[in-house]
């Protein structure tokens, strides 16, 4: 007993090796910087979250139910929550297991099986009590890697966490804004529409006057139902946007129309983002997190695998009581222990290890190849978005000059026209005019508004 003692102290003295590749992060490609970057977005010195900077107090409340509300978030934080826990077991697994049990018996012996036999008791009882202990000894690391690789797992979890986050916030803030400018078209689709209706009952008034054609009629009239078409397109556009603002924050589709309903302008001030390096960015991001993370889960299960190849050292006792009548199952006599070093390895199984080694380090390589696209697609997201929102803010900017010279378009016409030197169809012409170009610019700004959400999106802005 001694000897067995004193060698598994020397075996857990040697517990300080673990098999298998030791993880490194993989370096990644880190551009100088942006190209659109340090002519778009200055630094922002405060600490504000993103949204707050719309200066919109309903976008601030429903970000925050959806932070709390949200049925997607809570499955991430579910998934979170469970990896938390594989990652105890995995802990415990390196320490003993303790285990308590209890038995009573009753056997009926065969004649052959008494001694001698057809003689003595047909029956026997028995009673046992106890608790047994069982530790394996990770001489080789393979729980060690376990617990890696699973922590890894949780950390990649959490980092998956965080990006529903972001997404969630980004896709909340778009369709809000979605939301926010088809009002405003829609208001400029009824100034369309009452211009129409002005020019479709002044064609009507020169037909019966003889003055105009039946031609000239029908081409007023389809203008005008064309107008209203628009309309009932924006009417379903709104009301989608609505429902989907609704699940968002984890309600029934029609639970905010009436909330949403009365009419928001869009936000005249954007919110400031810093533009840091790539390298940064790609630091930030939580999905390049979850990348890395599950590569090094990979490389841990290598280890894992690894370890096969070699003994696994298990080591076991048993304190207790056995007797065949209750009276005596504590007694001195009926004390029953035991320790032992038990040994399992599976070298015959030489062919089935390495299989399993070769799988895990494919697994690795595959972890490897996803984090290096998820890199490279990371930083194709930043730059398209910074150029698409550099560009919209470009013809944010011409659309305004368009806006301007229609609406001075405007004047001159009805100038001209109270001085008689047009009709009033060029006045309704220029009118017209003019409500499409406010009709782009409208666009215009949502698109400026949305890529810049779009830009916090791809800077991984965090949600707080």
């Amino acid at each position: 007993m001694h000897n067995l003692i004193t060698m598994s102290v020397v075996l857990l003295l040697l517990t300080g090796c673990a098999v298998g590749p030791d993880y490194r992060a993989p370096s990644s490609p880190e551009p100088e910087g942006f190209s659109e970057g340090r002519k778009m977005i200055a630094r922002d010195a405060g600490q504000q979250l993103f949204w707050q900077g719309f200066r919109d107090p309903m976008l601030d409340d429903l970000i925050d139910q959806a932070l709390t509300a949200n049925h997607t978030l809570e499955g991430a934080i579910a998934k979170y929550e469970r990896s938390a826990a594989l990652l105890y077991g995995a802990q415990r697994d390196q320490w003993p297991s303790i285990t308590a049990s209890a038995m009573a018996a009753e056997q009926h012996l065969a004649d052959i099986e008494r001694s001698p036999p057809g003689t003595g008791p047909d029956r026997v009882q028995r009673y046992q009590a106890g608790i047994a202990a069982s530790w394996e000894l990770d001489m080789f690391g393979r729980l060690r890697r376990a617990s890696e690789a699973q922590r890894a797992e949780l950390e990649a979890t959490g980092a998956d966490l965080v990006t529903i986050q972001v997404a969630l916030v980004g896709q909340l803030a778009s369709n809000y804004f979605e939301l926010r400018g088809l009002q405003q078209q829609y208001q400029v689709a009824l100034q369309s529409v009452a211009l129409r209706q002005q020019s479709l009952d002044i064609v009507e008034a020169q037909v019966q006057a003889g003055r105009s054609t039946e031609f000239d009629e029908v081409r007023a009239r389809a203008q005008l139902e064309r107008n209203r078409a628009e309309l009932s397109t924006l009417q379903a556009n709104m009301r989608a946007a609505m429902h989907r603002i609704a699940i968002l924050v984890g309600q029934p589709p029609t639970a905010l129309v009436d909330t949403l309903t009365a009419v928001g302008a869009l936000p005249d001030t954007l919110p400031v983002i810093p533009v840091d390096s790539p390298g940064e960015v790609l630091r930030r991001r939580p999905d390049v997190a979850a990348a890395e993370r599950r590569l090094a889960a990979a490389t841990a299960r290598i280890g894992v695998a690894t370890a096969d190849l070699y003994p696994r050292f298990t080591l076991s006792g048993f304190l207790g009581t056995l007797a065949s009548d209750t009276s005596d199952l504590f007694a001195s006599s009926a004390e029953s222990r035991s320790v032992a070093l038990g040994i399992d390895w599976t070298f015959l199984d030489h062919g089935k290890v390495r299989a399993r080694i070769e799988a895990a380090g494919a697994e690795s390589r595959a972890a490897l190849a996803s984090y290096q696209q998820t890199v490279l697609e990371a930083l194709e997201e930043t730059e398209t978005r910074l150029v698409r929102y550099r560009r919209a803010q470009e013809r944010e900017e011409r659309l305004a000059l368009a806006v301007t010279n229609a609406e001075k378009a405007v004047e001159l016409a009805r100038a001209r026209y109270e001085q008689g030197f047009v009709g009033y169809f060029e006045v309704l012409a220029a009118e017209q005019e003019f409500t499409e170009v406010r009709d782009e610019a409208v666009r215009s700004r949502t698109a400026v508004v949305l890529t810049m959400v779009d830009v916090y999106r791809s800077m991984a802005g965090q949600p707080g």
